[in-house]
């Protein structure tokens, strides 16, 4: 049997792993892991980093629909969207806690930075 570490988790988004943001959070500080996820919740829960759509965009996006639906569109004729937002987050904190020095380009890049 091969044995192998693991370097980091990339966290895929699920209702499973969307609840237990925090739990996640601390299991990759505990065993000093960066981590990757699609969410901001998780970082701003103590993830590492996320890269993701802003959701806050997209609930725009669903009201403009559903006031265009109360007026009397139809559904059906309506467009189909997909985010076109995305956000890239970083949690300073939980790099300073796993002990790894993020690369000032990354922090440069990042949409927004939590201390």
């Amino acid at each position: 049997m091969v044995s192998e570490k693991v370097n980091s988790v990339l966290v895929p988004s699920s209702p499973v792993t969307n609840t237990r943001r925090r739990a996640l959070a601390e299991l990759g500080i505990k065993y000093q892991l960066p981590t990757m996820f699609a969410n901001r919740a998780n970082v701003e829960a103590g993830g590492l980093m996320s890269y993701g759509p802003n959701f806050n965009d997209m609930y725009r996006y669903v009201a403009f629909y559903i006031d265009k639906i109360l007026k009397g569109a139809k559904p059906g004729d309506l467009p189909v969207e997909q985010a076109s937002k995305y956000e890239f987050v970083l949690n300073i904190a939980t790099a300073r806690a796993i002990r790894i020095e993020l690369p000032s380009i990354l922090v440069a890049r990042a949409d927004e930075v939590i201390e």
